[in-house]
């Protein structure tokens, strides 16, 4: 016997093609999503379905293309295959009602097998709960007996004392009984949460939704193609990740530094991606691309009181450094959200295809991978922080930046702690902070002097003068030798105005400073032995004229 399927049926109902992940451009927030397949077309129209894919694909980003091999068709005219239209449809599931089949795993035989006996261990419970309310009303009937009679004169004590040991020990005997169904119950409830945990961990249960990809497809004549249809899809996102590890300088080697770059992708698509060509970018598609609205902006001058121009108000702020290449700093507004790209889209692809399954989870797919030379110092700044910190500095030697992300710090003892990774331009200098030292103690001392110099109204000027001590001590072991270096840091503020003036009491300070750059930053070189103690003085002083205000 055979069934035979009409050419109308066959069109309206055409069996699904597998529609498999081939490339993935996984974006800041979301993922496009590539699918190909060789199809055989038929001569004229013809409706394909494909898939299933992830019902979180988006409609409107859904595009389809037919690539032939090129040649002469039989009828001697050139080959060609059309795509007329392409949708989305999806279908609904369920999980079918009843107790698992063999095909489900372990687990979810012990699930259903857990629901069961909570089922069955709540039936004593109720009943157990219901025998103690009517013992407890037929105790206060008794006590009510009782009143009533003793008040009537009609005293029956034996009876009622037999009648009430008789209640409390039932009430007693159920009351331990209701106990131990609900420790009973209680366990079956936690090896039931066990067992969801690890049905969550171990486990994806089959999606319920599904979609499929409808193409009606015009062809000249039978032929096979290539079909690629894309689409977006929420639900998706990664964000760089790395590892570094150090290898301290020797009398036989420099100090070098090995960088991993990786990519942490998350997806829960409804799909797994396997053995996609994986692309990252750092493009923002959801951020709307409208040029800003212009408002009039009236300008008016006025006269400035006579309070205005005697006084000049100043304030000091806190401003970041930071340097984007080796030519120059650029002021740092704010962290981005998100992946910071240093404000241009950036463009990464895996070496060799990647697996990311659809659990929800982060996996790490390796990007690249570089060693340079880089050294390490103990570096300090007091007014941050009261530790000293070894620093290792080194410059990326790659031809592209390195995006800002989490560091995994990795010495030769293994693994040491996590630290951050900021933007960093090809060539431009990177640091890294591998922990703070133990064996080091900083102690800061700040003090300040109010005075002037000059007649009042002939060339006044308020002077602020201030101290600072830091005090560095190094806790050495008793077998420990050899002196260490401690690079320590202060900074004096920098004035933008003429009639606020800062200066650095060179001759006053102890030690002299090795270095002072055009940001206020001060650095010394210092030497500690094991066990001993440095106290490092810095002096300067702020004068300002006498219109000056809010020093």
């Amino acid at each position: 016997m055979t069934t035979e399927i009409s050419a109308a049926a066959a069109l309206a109902h055409p069996a699904p093609v597998p529609l498999p992940v081939t490339a993935v451009t996984c974006l800041e927030d979301r993922a496009h999503i590539e699918r190909s397949t060789t199809v055989l077309l038929a001569p004229g129209l013809q409706r394909l379905r494909l898939g299933p894919v992830t019902a979180l694909a988006v409609d409107r980003s859904l595009r389809a293309e037919l690539r032939t091999e090129p040649g002469p068709a039989p009828t001697g005219e050139a080959t060609g295959a059309t795509v007329l239209d392409a949708r989305l449809t999806r279908t609904w599931t369920p999980r079918a009602p009843g107790p698992p089949g063999p095909g489900d795993s372990d687990l979810f035989h012990r699930m259903d097998e857990l629901e069961q006996q909570q089922r069955l261990a709540e039936q004593p419970i109720q009943r157990l709960e219901a025998r103690l309310a009517l013992l407890s009303q037929l105790c206060a009937d008794l006590l009510t007996e009782i009143g009533e009679g003793t008040g009537h004169g009609e005293a029956e004590p034996v009876r009622w004392s037999r009648e009430l040991d008789r209640v409390e020990a039932e009430q007693e005997s159920y009351g331990e009984q209701l106990r131990a169904a609900q420790a009973r119950r209680e366990e079956l409830d936690r090896q039931l949460q066990e067992v969801l945990a690890a049905l969550a961990a171990a486990e994806s249960q089959p999606p319920e939704l599904l979609a499929y990809v409808e193409l009606t497809v015009a062809a000249d004549h039978e032929t096979s193609a290539e079909l690629t249809v894309s689409h977006l899809t929420p639900c998706a996102l990664w964000r760089p990740a790395y590892r570094a590890a150090f290898t301290s300088e020797t009398e036989d080697a420099p100090g070098s530094l090995r960088l991993e770059s990786d990519a942490m992708v998350w997806q829960r698509t409804g799909e797994d991606w396997t053995d996609v060509r994986l692309t990252l970018s750092t493009a923002r598609s959801a951020l709307a691309a409208e040029p800003p609205r212009l408002h009039e902006d009236v300008l008016t001058l006025r006269e400035l009181s006579s309070g205005e121009r005697r006084t000049l108000d100043v304030e000091l702020r806190e401003e970041e450094i930071s340097a984007l290449g080796p030519d120059g700093p650029q002021a740092v507004t704010g962290e981005l959200p998100g992946v910071d790209d240093g404000g241009e889209v950036r463009v990464l692809r895996a070496p060799a295809p990647a697996s990311v399954p659809g659990d929800g989870r982060g996996h790490r797919v390796p990007l690249s991978a570089f060693t340079v030379p880089a050294g390490a110092e103990l570096a300090s700044a007091p007014e941050l922080s009261p530790l000293v910190t070894e620093v290792v500095a080194f410059r990326n030697p790659a031809d592209h930046p390195l995006l800002a992300g989490p560091v995994d710090l990795v010495r030769g003892s293994g693994f040491t702690g996590r630290g951050e990774l900021r933007f960093t331009a090809a060539g431009a200098p990177a640091e890294l902070a591998f922990g703070s030292s133990d064996g080091y103690r900083v102690l800061r001392e700040t003090s300040e002097v109010r005075g002037s110099t000059g007649l009042a109204g002939l060339g006044q000027r308020t002077v602020l003068t201030r101290t600072v001590r830091v005090h560095v001590s190094r806790l050495s072991a008793p077998d420990e030798q050899g002196e260490q270096r401690i690079t320590l840091r202060e900074r004096i503020p920098v004035s933008e105005v003429s009639a606020v003036e800062v200066r650095l009491r060179k001759d006053e300070c102890r030690p002299a400073p090795d270095e002072l750059d055009a940001e206020g930053v001060l650095r010394w070189e210092l030497s500690l032995p094991p066990g001993g103690r440095r106290t490092v003085t810095l002096v300067y002083e702020i004068s300002a004229s006498a219109k000056v205000a809010g020093l």
